[in-house]
């Protein structure tokens, strides 16, 4: 463990994506207000979430590819120098159109910070994989939650004004570049032979067995969910509950405090309940918490919201941690592979979707619907799994 904490890797990883993290934190706020703001309304903020989604998806496999081809660094040090520029288009954006390139550049910057980085520290510490990728998970929602928070007394003491956050963003990127090039050691040939790419053949294969199907399902709500928090719900405040821009801040900072904690107590309670009780549970929060918030006003609409955000995040390490059990050390690598690209898929279709039947029926309408396809997951996961914690342990085939 003090051999791990001394690692130039892992605290290259963690500072680099640290300041990466508190800028996303800071320009998720403003965002859904600038598209809002270049179009004269919220029809198409969904698509934050989709033009993310869709690079992300579109280059997950090829990075996988070349990085174990040409090293996990470079690819990382090549994510936020593209996150950099990313940022930079978002400050001279003059229309919601060029903010949607700037999120597909963004999206194609942070695969390899959300995927290459936990695969190169499993490879690296295979006896403490889980506590590596832990403290990095942590870090990324530690910058997630400090962003929002930052911004805002950034804002109320007019150090930041305009499209300034942007900036921040933007060299926080290039920051995390140097870090990266300076700090994280490249995989030794014997390292990188522990590398195992992404294999959507044997994805296929997994989907075929039902544990893995209803969890791949309820993934992709999670993903969309993820993306509904991020762009549709801001609007849904800003325009229908007439919130201010500082209580979308807060909005924005209780989201991610609510995931934060999620990790923090979904592991333990799965040591005595299991994973697939906590998914399930996970679900069933989610479901609770979003189905009460059109109803609430003002600040009070939070205490839903942040109970939905702590749902999700309980099904989120619970799925992730679900899924590691039941598949073979062979698989280990793909079924990862396979979580992000259902979660991409989600975060890509969700949020357009809801915006659409929100703009032609209700918001009301919107959430309902996907409340009630969370609860059907959730009942399919309770027939096919009980609520017997033995009922998800065993392993299915390679």
């Amino acid at each position: 463990m003090v051999t791990m904490l001394r690692d130039k890797t892992l605290w290259g990883l963690i500072f680099a994506v640290l300041l990466m993290m508190v800028g996303v934190g800071m320009i998720v706020v403003i965002l859904p207000q600038q598209v809002v703001s270049l179009d004269g309304n919220g029809h198409s903020v969904g698509y934050l979430a989709s033009a993310f989604a869709f690079s992300y998806l579109l280059f997950q496999v090829p990075i996988g590819s070349l990085s174990d081809k040409f090293g996990f660094k470079l690819f990382l040090i090549i994510g936020y120098l593209l996150c950099f520029l990313a940022g930079l288009v978002f400050f001279f954006a003059t229309s919601s159109g060029v903010i949607f390139s700037a999120r597909l550049l963004q999206g194609v910057g942070e695969a390899p910070v959300w995927a290459l980085a936990p695969a190169l520290l499993s490879v690296k510490f295979p006896m403490n994989k889980g506590k590596v990728m832990g403290i990095y998970n942590a870090a990324i929602h530690f910058g997630l939650t400090l962003g929002p928070v930052l911004g805002l007394v950034l804002a109320k003491a007019k150090v930041l004004t305009g499209n300034a956050v942007f900036l921040i963003y933007s060299f926080g990127c290039l920051a995390g570049a140097v870090v990266i090039s300076l700090l994280v050691e490249p995989l030794t040939k014997k390292e990188a032979t522990r590398t195992s790419l992404v294999d959507l053949q044997t994805i296929l294969k997994l989907i075929k067995q039902r544990k893995t199907c209803i969890s791949l399902l309820g993934i992709t709500l999670y993903g969309a969910g993820y993306g509904i928090f991020l762009t549709t719900i801001p609007t849904f405040l800003l325009q229908e509950k007439s919130l201010s821009a500082v209580a979308i801040g807060l909005f924005f900072s209780l989201f991610y405090v609510a995931i934060s904690i999620s990790q923090i107590i979904t592991g333990s309670l799965a040591d005595r309940f299991g994973w697939n009780i906590l998914m399930i549970l996970g679900l069933l929060v989610a479901v609770g918490g979003i189905m009460i918030t059109p109803f609430l006003s003002g600040l009070l609409i939070f205490l839903p919201l942040t109970v939905a955000s702590l749902g999700m995040g309980v099904f989120y390490l619970a799925s992730m941690g679900f899924l590691n059990e039941i598949v073979p050390n062979s698989l280990k690598g793909t079924i990862s592979g396979a979580y992000y690209l259902f979660w991409g898929v989600g975060m890509f279709f969700g949020p357009p979707i809801i915006t659409k039947i929100a703009a032609y029926f209700s918001f009301q309408a919107a959430m309902t619907g996907y409340s009630l396809l969370m609860l059907l997951v959730a009942a399919g996961m309770v027939k096919l799994f009980g609520w017997d914690r033995a009922a998800g342990q065993a392993k299915i085939s390679d």
